[in-house]
């Protein structure tokens, strides 16, 4: 069986000096392709670097919404240069979050919601342009994106793009799939108090189906409280293949092929 993780963060700090050793043991676990996505200009050229070095890993490349208020002049014009690089096989993550906004004295970083918002639509308006699919990001946010998402809709068609960590109820996942979209899951789907989300996973037709780790956080079930890392995404895909009665084999095939459809990968 083989198994794709549509989406980590292989440059983290929680994978300091560890990369290659954790490849071999993703790869050990049947996992042949590892989409590793930027957060920031940074983080988006580590991805490529990473991509570079590793015939496995490829990159996405993007700006998440909690960090558009730190790009300075020049930088999104260098996320378009990227986008231009052969190891690159998507624009993200993108999208909105409320959560930390709500929560201030966190101390976690974040954007004001109407800055958030036109970065949103220059990811899209890129993943038009280029054809390469859009990665979202979506926390606490979840009738804004819809409403993004369906004036991209109306405006260019189909929609290529990934809801990420897909935590929403079937009612989203629903307009998300009606505008083209895919749904993944990370290992929130695995948690014993999540039975609504596996409910709503259901939903989801398997030829519109990911899985992901969004690694080092979110572990599944059993690592949870640990470390994640891309090898665990065999554990989601388990959980998944249970939850809809189906085998491991077919669950793989199908989230493998879907992957390699909308990444385009070779």
């Amino acid at each position: 069986m083989k198994f794709i993780d549509t989406h980590c963060h292989l440059d983290a700090d929680a994978f300091d000096k560890e990369t290659a050793a954790i490849v071999q043991r993703a790869n050990e676990a049947g996992v042949e392709r590892i989409l590793t996505i930027g957060i920031t200009l940074e983080t988006s050229q580590n991805a490529v670097a990473l991509a570079e070095e590793f015939d496995c890993v490829h990159a996405v490349v993007g700006v998440q919404p909690n960090y558009v208020a730190e790009m300075k002049a020049g930088d999104w014009d260098e996320i378009l240069e990227l986008v231009k690089r052969p190891q690159v096989v998507g624009i993200g993550e993108t999208g909105l979050d409320q959560y930390w906004l709500a929560r201030p004295e966190s101390g976690v970083s974040c954007s004001p919601f109407d800055q958030q918002i036109p970065y949103f639509d220059k990811h899209l308006e890129l993943s038009a342009q280029t054809g390469l699919p859009f990665v979202v990001h979506c926390r606490d946010a979840e009738e804004a994106v819809q409403t993004q998402l369906r004036a991209a809709f109306k405006k260019f068609g189909p929609l290529n793009g990934v809801m990420h960590s897909f935590c929403g109820d079937a009612a989203m996942a629903a307009a998300c799939l009606e505008m083209g979209m895919h749904i993944s899951f990370a290992g929130m789907v695995t948690y014993k108090k999540n039975e609504q989300l596996r409910e709503t996973m259901k939903t989801v037709p398997l030829d519109r189906l990911l899985i992901e780790t969004d690694a080092p956080y979110l572990a599944p079930q059993p690592k949870r409280g640990k470390r994640n890392e891309p090898a665990y995404v065999t554990m989601t895909a388990e959980c998944l293949a249970e939850t809809r009665g189906i085998s491991l084999e077919e669950l793989s095939a199908a989230t493998t092929e879907n992957a390699k459809r909308v990444f385009k990968l070779r």
